[in-house]
């Protein structure tokens, strides 16, 4: 069998193969009230009938001013628990697990009246200036996480992903680029995301773990590198995660100095880099559409799992594809067996 298509275990959470559907925000709840519709019940359970070991829900917010847009998923009230249960009940009738990215968009809310984050500065000309959160807000904004999780718990999940990534809340407290208060949070840049990390961990049964992504390096001019990153991952680490899922940039402008590849694979350094120095598991993910890529990362041991985006959005049955190609066995239920 393929490196691919082995079974993975960490703790009380096994897949029964090594293909991840990450994240990827649809911007389809279309009532404005963060509750999944139809939608995303058949977009999640076709990855699931075609064969995807681990299916992780697209950001979802603990707050309504934390949405990217008004579109995006919520969980920040008891109402959103049925319709993710829902998801997350299908999906393992046909062996999928099944994570759920918890975050806030902070100052990256497009249509918020009111975006927040660490400091008030705008990512861009087209972006409000987001109000600076007190003190006590910030603590506040830790249990909203916390709540959030709990909710995301109650629905069913497998395991939680904290986003921490892509210039979002977590990434704007971690990042010297967005972070200029002076309070703890200011002084300590990794604060924010500890205390978040370990809130998330109260409300979570003590053997699921906990994956967080992370942008491991940032394309802004004077914006961290991978020794930053490195560091901050065991900080994270230390306060609880269990998993690292690897991507980069994402907390402003493009500069001069570090610009993001355009070749399949670009981010594999990165999390194998985020692999070394943490000994976790860790999740590739960054143009890794070709199964044969996918296999190379695995077997030489640069990644623990592979994270298939674009060639998912393109074809909810790729994990099948690619045992197709690997293995010459499909992994489709029994009703379409005939096709093969």
């Amino acid at each position: 069998m393929s490196k691919l298509f082995e079974t993975f275990t960490y703790r009380d959470l096994e897949l029964k193969n090594r293909v991840v559907m990450p994240p990827m925000c649809q911007y389809s709840a279309t009532d404005k009230d963060g509750i999944p519709t139809d939608w995303h019940f058949i977009h999640y359970t076709s990855r699931a009938i075609g064969g995807t070991g681990f299916i992780i829900i697209e950001m979802t917010n603990v707050e309504a001013r934390g949405r990217i847009s008004d579109h995006c998923l919520g969980i920040w009230s008891d109402e959103h628990i049925p319709a993710f249960k829902r998801i997350v009940d299908e999906c393992h009738k046909y062996g999928a697990k099944v994570g759920i990215q918890i975050g806030h968009a902070g100052r990256k809310a497009q249509d918020a009246p009111d975006p927040v984050s660490c400091s008030p500065i705008a990512f861009n000309d087209q972006f409000k200036t987001p109000h600076e959160l007190t003190t006590e807000e910030a603590e506040q904004m830790v249990i909203a996480f916390r709540d959030g999780v709990e909710r995301a718990v109650k629905a069913g999940v497998d395991t939680v992903e904290l986003h921490g990534a892509h210039g979002y809340l977590i990434h704007q407290f971690a990042s010297e680029f967005t972070n200029k208060r002076s309070d703890k949070y200011g002084e300590d840049k990794f604060l924010f995301g500890e205390e978040v990390i370990k809130a998330a961990k109260s409300v979570m049964p003590e053997n699921m773990p906990l994956v967080m992504r992370i942008s491991a390096v940032e394309y802004v001019d004077g914006g961290y590198d991978l020794d930053y990153s490195s560091e901050m991952a065991k900080r994270f680490q230390a306060a609880g995660v269990d998993i690292f899922h690897i991507t980069s940039g994402g907390e402003g402008p493009i500069g001069s100095t570090g610009r993001p590849g355009v070749h399949p694979g670009y981010q594999v350094p990165m999390a194998s880099r985020i692999k070394e120095e943490t000994g976790a598991p860790v999740i590739a993910v960054g143009k890794l559409d070709d199964p044969n890529l996918g296999e190379a990362v695995l077997g030489n041991e640069q990644a623990d799992l592979i994270a298939v985006g674009r060639g998912m959005l393109k074809n909810p049955h790729w994990a099948n594809d690619a045992s197709l190609l690997l293995d010459k066995k499909p992994l489709t239920p029994f009703q379409y067996e005939r096709a093969y």
